[in-house]
């Protein structure tokens, strides 16, 4: 198999050939199609995140055809296409698992963090954590719904059912959600980089009633908000926009310092809260969600040897689409 490695945090991945993987018990191997490039992948590479597997194989975007199967996995799975997203194994016996959040288990496994991912031709995969996907889809089309689309899917629920929606950070992410508010009957209000006059026309063209930059203010009071980029800075604008009782959900795993702020931006009830990862149960509920909403995803391709390209892109934010490598 063919694969971009990460073999020290800050540096360039490497293009390197391997031995295929062999799954183990209970584990499939996928030949991949698709794999999309996340923020996340960016902040594990930059070092951002610490401890990563290395040598590690990122991407946790994952759309592929199942060619191999372990013991004790479904054989009927051989040949459908599956989705990976970034949980990728829990141990189903903590606090948090027995609970149904097993989003914060204890003892978890992510993919393309703390086990190979995506950038490559083939991965191995915990079956339970691999879920099946339309095999007459766009395999490109659909891998940055494995991430962008359900962390996005997962901050929206949290965000509550307030009509008027701020977006704050308009990429892979939110132009998933804005479709789905659209789709909803919500108001998007779409905040992008001061200047950025190509992310806020895309943002009108996907239903926005108001797109701007995260320097301006709308004419209304948002219901909730929810910032994907990871500029902590934004936080206490946000929470000026939100009404009273309103709500700011932080969708990101990583984000720079949250600035001191004045305690009225948060009194009156106003609440700031986080998503960590996702669960199973979100996928369930999403995929359907996105169909029924027409969701259609905007990428980039890149060859899975550009893949030091794509996050440079991403890194410098030249990037409104989702960036998505092929083998």
């Amino acid at each position: 198999m063919k694969a971009m490695t990460l073999e020290e945090a800050g540096r360039p991945l490497k293009s390197v050939e391997r031995p295929d993987p062999l799954p183990g018990p209970g584990e499939i191997r996928l030949r991949v199609e698709a794999c999309a490039v996340c923020r996340t992948d960016l902040h594990v590479v930059d070092g951002d995140l610490p401890n990563p597997k290395l040598p590690l194989v990122p991407g946790h975007e994952i759309v592929g055809i199942v060619d191999s199967i372990g013991a004790g996995a479904d054989p009927s799975r051989l040949g459908r296409r599956v989705g990976v997203p970034w949980l990728g194994h829990t141990c189903g016996a903590c606090a948090y698992c027995v609970a149904g959040a097993e989003n914060l288990c204890d003892d978890p496994l992510f993919t393309g963090y703390t086990r190979d991912g995506g950038f490559a031709t083939h991965v191995v995969a915990d079956a339970s954590y691999a879920f099946d996907l339309d095999p007459d889809a766009d395999p490109v089309a659909l891998a940055p719904l494995l991430c962008a689309g359900l962390i996005g899917w997962r901050s929206l629920k949290k965000a509550g059912e307030g009509r008027r929606i701020g977006l704050f950070g308009f990429g892979a992410a939110a132009h998933i959600v804005a479709q789905l508010c659209v789709a909803q009957g919500r108001e998007v209000n779409a905040f992008t980089r001061p200047g950025d006059l190509q992310a806020q026309d895309f943002a009108r063209s996907l239903g926005a009633v108001w797109a701007g930059g995260s320097d301006r203010t709308p004419d209304v009071m948002l219901d909730a908000a929810i910032i994907f980029a990871p500029v902590g800075e934004l936080v206490p604008g946000a929470l000026r926009l939100v009404r009273k009782g309103g709500r700011v959900v932080c969708g990101g795993i990583h984000m720079s310092d949250i600035p001191s702020m004045p305690y009225r931006l948060l009194w009156e009830e106003r609440e700031l809260v986080s998503v960590a990862n996702l669960t199973r149960r979100d996928a369930v509920e999403f995929f359907p969600a996105a169909s029924r909403a027409g969701v259609r995803t905007h990428t980039v391709v890149y060859p899975l040897e550009r893949a030091n390209e794509a996050l440079g892109d991403l890194r410098a934010g030249r990037l409104t689409e989702a960036a998505v490598l092929v083998p």
